[in-house]
């Protein structure tokens, strides 16, 4: 699509107008959401297994006051490692565009820059949902509604654990979004495979999930799908583990009063520090698991 907000890298342009398969990639995991270099190494590998598996990847971010589809080797590596990169929602678009700024797009600003240039699977880590505590903070992601009304399919390890799983399925629901989980009953937990909630649905092939959005949106049914790939079994971190870790990280992030958008970066981070890596390694890996799913089901999706 043309936009003169948008810039779409030619490899990617090219694909799109053939109706080869493109899988949209965010840029906040590479500013906010792991230290240099690994958040370059990693946003790089995304890419690679997204071609591996037959896909064009297209990683979005904002840069003078453009909507990037795509980005070169040393984009990435200029946003692994400025500081003052802006962590983009969908509010914060316009304000970024318009001051030139560097912005990283989080799940909800990535899907819609995507949209506008008709890319339909987006692969992240995992999207943001309802917080803990949100029946005082109010505090619910911008990712949820946007998927109530955005037609690109997200494909996650389910939901971030340190937020309220039970209300996100339920916000979901409401919302009209099809939950479908990957090769298991049980909806995974990011860090985790498991959560201690049944999923919604469950497919078993990317052909199958493929087929699903085509059926959903030849219908006329606006909005994405949320795909939950558990995290493979030898990276995961046990739910019981990983929640003793969130609980204190919740509370350090009260102490300190972090509010808002920099909540899920400390929360990240301060996991990461007390799990001595291994919830970083793991952020990795599912990363790389979801890409390799989303990539597969991108295939599938061009072919119908």
């Amino acid at each position: 699509m043309s936009h003169q907000l948008l810039n779409i890298l030619p490899e990617v342009q090219q694909a799109l107008q053939e109706g080869r398969p493109v899988v949209a990639l965010e840029s906040t995991i590479i500013s906010h959401g792991m230290p240099y270099p690994k958040n370059v190494e990693t946003a790089l590998a995304v890419e690679t297994v997204v071609r591996e598996n037959g896909a064009v990847p297209a990683t979005i971010a904002i840069v003078n006051g453009k909507c990037h589809v795509g980005l070169s080797a040393a984009d990435i590596e200029t946003f692994g490692k400025e500081k003052n990169v802006w962590k983009v929602s969908l509010r914060d678009i316009p304000y970024v565009l318009t001051k030139n700024l560097y912005g990283a797009t989080t799940v909800a600003a990535t899907m819609r820059i995507a949209s506008m240039a008709g890319i339909k699977v987006f692969v992240t880590g995992g999207i943001g949902g309802v917080h803990r505590g949100a029946e005082n903070s109010m505090d619910i992601s911008a990712d949820l509604t946007e998927m109530a009304q955005t037609s690109v399919a997200v494909v996650s390890a389910g939901v971030k654990s340190i937020l309220d799983i039970a209300l996100t399925l339920e916000y979901l629901e409401t919302m009209g979004i099809p939950v479908v989980t990957f090769g298991q009953d049980e909806f995974p937990s990011f860090y985790s495979s498991k959560s201690g909630y049944h999923s919604p649905l469950r497919l078993d092939a990317t052909e199958d999930i493929a087929r699903m959005l085509y059926t959903k949106w030849q219908l006329g049914l606006q909005g994405s799908v949320l795909i939950a790939n558990p995290v493979p079994s030898q990276f995961e971190v046990s739910k019981e583990e990983m929640e003793i870790h969130i609980l204190q990280a919740l509370a350090a992030a009260d102490e300190k009063q972090v509010k808002g958008k920099q909540v899920t970066p400390f929360l990240l981070q301060y996991i990461a520090e007390h799990t001595r890596g291994e919830s970083l390694e793991a952020n990795i890996s599912l990363v790389l698991h979801n890409a390799k799913v989303g990539a597969g089901i991108a295939v599938s999706y061009a072919a119908l």
